[in-house]
């Protein structure tokens, strides 16, 4: 397996496992209806636990862009191959995102309530305040690449790292830091699915909310560098 194949597998895995739980929680007529927060999280965990296990021995296993600048910036990842990997974890995550779609379906259907569907695709806060949400996945993200730049070994990125370390860390994120924004912490994760919201023939739709798209996306990369300026500073 290449490492474009790779990220592009291990994101879309992230994000049946993710945007599943989320359908499977949220939508209508589902065996997992209002089963609550922590099975989100758990979900989400399982979903990095698996994505990181298939993609580690091909590509390190970013499956996150905000990752991949953290590499970049503490140089132990080429600048050159970040076009293509952040390629491959956005169209991942776009396909895993449709995958959901094709499974859950029938519930889309029967669900009448549109912010529900979207929530399936991509995060929003539930108070709005760009700049506090901003500081949330900043926050967020800086705990989750902090703990990825420690585990992994300058020589070969994070294809060291054993899977079940950064899925505990998501976990946790998602318990503790998951409340103000729903913790995006990666902006192919939240960027792929919902473009994919914005293309669907969907019943009922709304708009996919892109006066907040850019929320998820500046959070994790503001993140993702003090991360890696500290611990630069720190070596």
């Amino acid at each position: 397996m290449n490492a474009f194949f790779a990220e592009f597998l291990g994101s879309a895995v992230v994000i049946v496992f993710g945007g599943g739980v989320v359908a499977n929680v949220l939508l209508n007529k589902t065996k997992g209806n209002n089963s609550g927060w922590i099975v989100i999280t758990f979900g989400w965990a399982a979903g990095v636990f698996t994505g990181v296990s298939i993609a580690a021995p091909h590509s390190g296993a970013h499956l996150n862009p905000a990752v991949t600048l953290a590499l970049v910036l503490t140089h132990k990842f080429s600048l050159s191959l970040v076009p293509m990997y952040i390629t491959a974890q956005l169209l991942g995550a776009m396909f895993g995102a449709f995958l959901v779609w094709l499974a859950y379906k029938k519930h889309f259907d029967e669900t009448a309530d549109a912010d529900l569907k979207l929530a399936v695709f991509c995060t929003a806060p539930n108070i709005r305040s760009y700049w506090h949400n901003v500081l949330s996945e900043t926050i967020a993200t800086f705990i989750l690449v902090i703990a990825v730049l420690d585990m992994a070994k300058p020589d070969v990125g994070l294809g060291s790292l054993n899977a079940l370390p950064v899925a505990i860390v998501v976990l946790g994120l998602g318990l503790s830091m998951g409340g103000p924004t729903g913790y995006a912490i990666n902006p192919a994760r939240d960027l792929g699915p919902r473009l994919i919201h914005f293309l669907l023939p969907l019943k009922q739709k709304r708009n996919s909310d892109w006066k907040y798209a850019w929320v998820p996306i500046a959070g994790p990369l503001i993140g993702a560098t003090l991360a890696a300026i500290l611990f630069v500073l720190l070596e």
